[in-house]
């Protein structure tokens, strides 16, 4: 399969699992879908690193990139292994406050590590700041405002806006040269 076509389900399965993640209650679902969308989305996502021009800024974002992926799949791990609690609260805080003291596992995989995507890919849209800065700037802005909305403002439904703004500001930079024929063509 090309890497666009890999990129582009990966953005797709991204923002569905961002829409399972702001409706909330994913304890009681039979299977944790929001958490294996993100986790196939997110390593998906690490084809960006291949769609874009090679120089110095994509070598930092695709180290970046590469980072922030292997810290999705270290918290979805750790999220299946919540959601497999069920109804045990007792158990699932437990493991909750083991995690919160242990700063190896805390800040790679749950902190700042997951953001390492978001910055990786607004990394690689840097890139495109001169040639297309509406998209790079949805992709740097709504990557920053999917960490804001999360951990500042606990707000899902700007989180979800967020993801999508995200993910069409890639998706227009994934597809910039058809467009730009397309509106070469119309004129």
């Amino acid at each position: 399969m090309k890497p666009k076509n890999l990129c582009l389900i990966g953005l797709i399965l991204f923002v569905i699992s961002y829409i399972f993640f702001s409706q909330g209650g994913l304890s009681t679902q039979q299977i944790d879908f929001a958490h294996w969308f993100n986790l196939i989305g997110a390593v998906l996502l690490l084809s960006f690193n291949n769609v874009f021009p090679k120089n110095t800024l994509n070598s930092i974002a695709s180290f970046l990139t590469s980072l922030g992926v292997i810290a999705h799949i270290g918290l979805c791990t750790i999220d299946f292994i919540m959601w497999s609690f069920g109804s045990d609260d007792i158990g699932r805080n437990a493991l909750s406050e083991q995690i919160s003291y242990t700063p190896l596992i805390l800040y790679p995989f749950i902190i700042v590590g997951p953001s390492l995507l978001f910055v990786g890919l607004g990394t690689h849209a840097l890139n495109f700041i001169k040639t297309n800065p509406i998209s790079a700037l949805m992709v740097i802005l709504g990557g920053s405002f999917v960490g804001i909305s999360y951990f500042i403002w606990d707000n899902g439904n700007l989180m979800l806006m967020s993801c999508v703004v995200f993910a069409f500001g890639l998706g227009l930079l994934l597809y910039r040269s058809k467009i730009q024929k397309v509106r070469k063509s119309k004129l």
